[in-house]
């Protein structure tokens, strides 16, 4: 007998969509200058972080969009870009709240995105992928029509890394025998504390630059000097 489809569920689901449409309406609404945002374009904002990353998820793995499907997606993402939008002054103040939030929405997604590709069969490490592309997927899309530059292509505290690595500790601890929900949970709560932790600590990639300045300095440093 054939295993059932693996189906996240509405209200888990929608809970992602909520928390990135709340993210993304506070990280619009912070801009100031030329690049302010009028209230739709915050709205806007809000509801493409929400959404983006469930629609990668699904044309990634050629299957018809689940945000599509039901009426609950759009409304709660426009719903939480509102709340996010009205909410914004007091929020602003506490930068944290926006981090976390980042965090947990980038966890949800990618626990989503990889455990779903898990339950249709693809092998580990396309799965990974597809539950990396689906929890940085809102912010790319956001950073794109803001004309930002992209998140995880500059220099910063880890993001991609974040989701790869909680996206690859729930494709192992699945692996090895452990119930999917329960990876996932493990999943979310890996990629979160790892993003924390990385803003706090400001850790971040090497910069390429650094690398090249470093390499420069290395092979100069190996040329014999003559002395005249």
């Amino acid at each position: 007998m054939d295993e059932p489809i693996f189906v996240i569920p509405l209200w888990a689901d929608l809970i992602a969509v909520g928390l990135g449409g709340i993210q993304g309406a506070l990280f619009a609404s912070g801009f100031r200058g030329q690049r302010r945002l009028d209230l739709l374009g915050v709205a806007i904002i809000g509801v493409v972080v929400g959404m983006g990353g469930g629609l990668i998820r699904d044309l990634l793995l050629n299957v018809t969009p689940t945000t599509l499907q039901s009426n609950w997606y759009l409304l709660t993402a426009t719903g939480a870009a509102l709340f996010g939008m009205l909410l914004a002054g007091v929020f602003q103040r506490l930068n944290a709240v926006i981090v976390g939030l980042d965090a947990l929405v980038i966890g949800m997604f990618g626990a989503f995105g990889t455990s779903k590709a898990l339950a249709l069969g693809l092998p580990l490490v396309p799965a990974v992928f597809v539950g990396v592309c689906a929890a940085v997927g809102g912010g790319i899309l956001r950073d794109m029509i803001m004309g930002l530059p992209v998140a995880i292509m500059h220099v910063g505290s880890l993001y991609a890394v974040a989701a790869g690595a909680g996206c690859l500790t729930l494709a192992v601890v699945h692996a090895f025998g452990a119930d999917l929900v329960v990876s996932a949970i493990i999943g979310v709560a890996v990629t979160t504390v790892f993003r924390l932790l990385a803003v706090i600590f400001d850790i971040s990639l090497p910069e390429q630059r650094a690398l090249y300045r470093r390499k420069v300095a290395v092979e100069t440093s190996a040329i014999p000097i003559v002395k005249q």
